[in-house]
């Protein structure tokens, strides 16, 4: 019973202590800028797994980047009818994130690494990628 009561307490003090750390104030919805990392970044992470929908999902509907994606997954699928395991990894730097209205630029530098069974190709590359606003979310359009 005794223990009971102490780990009640602890949980109690630790509950006050964290509900006491918050500011109180109203939660800020994260900066354009980080909006445009993140999609950028969410865009790569779905090109690693290989979620081509979520993938096109971070791009403008029918723009250069949304198609380079589309060439991207059927080049994937048809690695896949000649070879059992399909890997992608792609690594990039995010920098000089420039909002303009409802557009966006941000240089990126990176690689991609497509490895099918055993065999693997890289590449690296560094340009900028351009976004534009659809509503509220960001979208990459081209390169």
């Amino acid at each position: 019973m005794k223990r009971k009561g102490i780990l009640l307490l602890s949980i109690l003090i630790l509950t006050i202590f964290l509900t006491g750390c918050s500011t109180g104030g109203v939660v800020t919805p994260a900066t354009d800028e980080a909006k445009v990392k993140s999609v950028i970044q969410d865009y790569f992470l779905a090109i690693n797994d290989q979620n081509w929908s979520k993938a096109k999902n971070c791009c403008v509907y029918g723009s250069d980047r949304y198609y380079a994606t589309c060439v991207l997954e059927d080049a994937v699928n048809t690695l896949y009818q000649y070879a059992t395991i399909v890997t992608l990894t792609c690594f990039v730097n995010i920098s000089n994130v420039s909002i303009n209205g409802n557009y966006a630029s941000a240089y990126l530098s990176g690689s991609i690494i497509i490895t099918a069974d055993y065999y693997s190709e890289s590449e690296s590359a560094s340009g900028y990628y351009y976004l534009q606003k659809v509503g509220s979310s960001w979208k990459i359009y081209a390169p």
